[in-house]
């Protein structure tokens, strides 16, 4: 269901079970934690210097794989808790910039991996929201501090209570990705930006990504993030991509980054 291949500096991870809207039993859970530190094992020996996750099929994914699931006896608890969250903030730590190209259902696990991701990218026809109510169950995988956070209580509590779903575009307009665009454009689009970023400035990416992680959960003020900045910036300016970056531009050329 999962696979993982490396090319050019891109390691492109793919859901790879349309049959099924690439929904998640507990063991494509530990697959995919395994692709994951199979990148970043290839991102530490410099094979890999940005990531693509993406789904075969109608959807990117659909949510937990309940098909064979019997509700009395279900550890829901072992799946979130104990393979579902260390593999978000796995996702999360990747040791690279990160990117997702999602089209058609994105819910549930599906909504948690995007949300693990550094930058999203969606299919005008996405569809993103809670359909829990349905079920008797609610909002996970972070849905909810991520609902909250981007869209207020009100919006939220309205999306859990009522099972709507939202469009790839509309989730673009209310800030919870980065751009939206054509269903069939998605792929070839997104791609031409993850080769573009697998040929930047990797360490800086990465010093960027940590930071703005680091603002986001400790809530630093502006003179705090400011510091954080000041302190990155004089460990970067000691790399090789630092002084490459500043000779090019005053060489006027493009700069040509080892990450």
């Amino acid at each position: 269901m999962i696979s993982l291949s490396i090319a050019g500096g891109i390691a492109e991870v793919v859901l790879d079970a349309p049959h099924k809207l690439n929904s998640f039993d507990a063991q494509a859970l530990k697959d995919l934690a395994q692709a994951y530190d199979d990148a970043a094992d290839a991102a530490a020996r410099g094979e890999v210097r940005a990531l693509l996750l993406r789904g075969e099929g109608r959807a990117f994914c659909a949510g937990r794989d309940i098909a064979g699931v019997t509700p009395e006896t279900d550890d829901v608890q072992a799946y979130l808790g104990g393979l579902l969250q260390p593999l978000l903030k796995k996702m999360s730590a990747f040791p690279a910039p990160t990117f997702a190209a999602a089209q058609g259902a994105c819910l549930g696990v599906g909504l948690g991996l995007l949300l693990a991701t550094d930058v999203v990218y969606v299919a005008d026809n996405a569809k993103f929201g809670s359909p829990f109510a349905n079920l008797g169950a609610t909002l996970d995988s972070g849905g909810h501090w991520y609902f909250t956070e981007r869209l207020g209580m009100h919006r939220t509590l309205d999306l859990i209570y009522t099972a709507e779903l939202m469009s790839g575009a509309d989730a673009v307009a209310q800030g919870l990705f980065s751009r939206a665009m054509p269903a069939a454009e998605l792929l070839a689009n997104t791609r031409a930006i993850v080769a573009k970023a697998a040929t930047g400035a990797t360490g800086a990416f990465t010093s960027s990504k940590e930071l703005v992680a680091h603002i986001r959960d400790q809530r630093l003020g502006l003179w705090d993030a400011m510091a954080e900045e000041n302190a990155e910036q004089a460990r970067l300016c000691k790399t090789g991509d630092y002084a490459e970056g500043f000779r090019a531009f005053q060489e006027k050329r493009k700069p040509v980054f080892k990450g």
